[in-house]
């Protein structure tokens, strides 16, 4: 009754206190309510029931019981155990000490004992119809899915640091190969919290950060101008000061914000050029009624002013004629002489004699 294809090895644990009938059936009736609580995906609930049978050698009379006894069974000819859902049988079991049992004898106890099925198996879905859609919270389980082969990787880190984390971290186990290409990861834990952690960290990893969607972030760092949020693992993006609050702040501070805090934020842009995130809080807060878009400032320009009297500089001299451009280029290619190292002319001896 258990689907070829359910992943997982299942161990029914039955602990009977105390038996005055059947215990074997009211363990697959028992079983049968814990597995579809458990979330197991069940084809159809089954229920079972023990007959018995009373007959004296050498007689043709007889009775056939339903659900015996302890001292039914001890004393009696028969124990037939039938299990099956509503379209059949699942499994029979037999122990008769007598010599043999007529069809007339074996047909009334199949029939009769489908009677008493029928009757539990109405008690079971009465309780549970069918099973729960997903196993409880505290089933063990595990989960396979891939990953592209690109991001085996970051998801082991340098010396298995990332991955050994992410167990310590959960509580689940996690193990990944590169087969055909890409990574397959297996998550086991001991309940669905621990295989969801472990899983969302993983995915966190490998997955491209998409503009529009809202991440829960850490306060990495505080600037003046805003603060670095890692929006995801190993991915930082800047939460201007002004994409804080709708209203205007002076400082980070003033928003309550400090490193290590956790935050909502919306992944706005990413900088096709750097690669750069830009987030923002502010627009997952609603806006206040009286909140005013701020306006662009315009520089207007006024009348130039008035300068003030000029006093008067006098006559202007008259310039010279600047000379022509081929007439400054001859006299620049002119060759002059070197000036040679003449004494003046006025130089005499008799001014060393001379008292200064």
């Amino acid at each position: 009754m258990i689907p070829a294809d359910f992943p997982y090895t299942v161990r029914v644990v039955s602990q009977i206190l105390e038996s005055n009938g059947s215990s074997s059936m009211a363990t697959v009736c028992a079983g049968t309510l814990a597995l579809m609580d458990a979330g197991v995906p069940m084809k159809k609930p089954v229920s079972g029931i023990a007959m018995g049978l009373i007959k004296n050698p050498g007689e043709d009379k007889y009775a056939i019981l339903s659900d015996i006894l302890g001292d039914e069974d001890h004393l009696g000819d028969m124990d037939f155990k039938t299990t099956g859902t509503k379209d059949g049988l699942t499994a029979t079991q037999m122990d008769i000490k007598c010599d043999g049992l007529s069809f007339d004898i074996l047909e009334k106890a199949l029939m009769q004992a489908k009677a008493g099925r029928e009757h539990i198996l109405k008690c079971i879905t009465d309780t549970i119809a069918e099973p729960r859609p997903e196993l409880k919270p505290h089933v063990p389980r595990i989960e396979a899915f891939e990953i592209p082969k690109e991001f085996i990787g970051a998801v082991i880190g340098p010396g298995g640091k990332i991955i050994q984390q992410m167990q310590e971290d959960t509580g689940a186990t996690i193990t990944i190969d590169e087969e055909d290409g890409v990574g397959k990861i297996q998550v086991s834990g001991p309940n669905k919290e621990a295989i969801d952690a472990a899983i969302a960290k993983i995915k966190a990893i490998v997955a491209i950060p998409e503009v529009g969607e809202v991440y829960e972030g850490t306060v990495r760092s505080i600037m003046p101008y805003g603060c670095f949020v890692e929006f995801m693992p190993g991915k930082d993006g800047l939460l201007h000061i002004s994409e804080i609050d709708w209203k205007r702040l002076e400082t980070v501070e003033e928003a309550g914000i400090k490193e290590g805090d956790k935050i909502q934020v919306k992944l706005l842009e990413i900088d096709p050029k750097t690669g750069k995130f830009k987030l923002s809080h502010r627009v997952l807060v609603e806006k206040p009624a009286d909140y005013v878009e701020p306006q662009q400032r315009r520089r207007e320009r006024g009348e130039r002013p008035e300068r003030g009297e000029r006093h008067d500089r006098g006559e202007r001299r008259e310039r010279r004629p600047r000379p022509e451009r081929g007439e400054r280029r001859e006299r620049n290619d002119e060759y002059q002489a070197p000036a040679e190292n003449k004494e003046p002319k006025d130089f005499s001896d008799e001014l060393d004699k001379m008292d200064f």
